[in-house]
């Protein structure tokens, strides 16, 4: 299996091919989101739930405008707080132009990863889905052996990050003003930030 470093895949990606990297949590199968025919072969690789969106990796915040999400000032300071980090947000009314992505749910999930590495990736590739890279119901891949071991040729390339033992993101969803915990993964949100509607006199807080 060809082995790239994690500054040539964001190159590949652009071409639109799919590989396996390292992320700030587990190992992912990757593509660019601007390709739906990567996007449908991440999924039949994978034996990912038709019905089920991914979540996509952004560089900056910013890039969730291109999906049609427009934030308020407020939403925009919260997500200062949690961003970059391993806290994934889901938000609603997703255009249907994206319906390869939310496959016919509108929403969809963002996160601005903790690694700068794979921050720089993706300011080449542009924004990603990353579900973790293991067949639907089998444990997570900790090493690219591993993750060869599930995929082998059926994906374009590897990058190695050594073995990984990281948690999936924890998950939330915006509700109207306030978040809903969805999945419990890498980071333990304070029950204040669970609770507490958003409004301009939010104070930061570290998570």
């Amino acid at each position: 299996m060809e082995t790239l470093s994690l500054s040539e895949a964001g190159d590949r990606l652009k071409r639109g091919q799919i590989g396996v990297i390292p992320t700030d949590t587990l190992y992912g199968i990757v593509s660019s989101t601007c390709f739906p025919d990567s996007v449908e072969r991440v999924y039949q690789v994978r034996g990912r739930d038709a019905g089920k969106p991914c979540i996509l990796l952004l560089s900056k915040k910013e890039e969730m405008e291109y999906f049609g999400v427009q934030l308020s000032q407020s939403r925009a300071r919260f997500l200062e707080e949690l961003w970059p980090g391993k806290v994934s947000i889901v938000f609603s009314d997703i255009p249907e132009t994206f319906s390869f992505l939310h496959r016919g749910t509108g929403t969809l999930a963002f996160r601005v990863p903790e690694s700068e590495p794979l921050r720089e990736l993706l300011s080449v590739s542009g924004p990603i889905i990353a579900p973790s890279a293991n067949p639907q119901g089998a444990p997570s891949a900790r090493t690219v052996k591993e993750a060869e071991n599930f995929f082998g040729s059926r994906v374009d390339w590897y990058v190695d990050g050594g073995v990984l033992s990281g948690k999936a993101s924890t998950v939330v969803r915006w509700d109207k003003d306030a978040l809903i915990l969805l999945r419990e993964g890498a980071v333990t949100l304070p029950e204040r930030l669970l609770r507490t509607c958003l409004s301009s006199d939010i104070r930061s807080s570290r998570v």
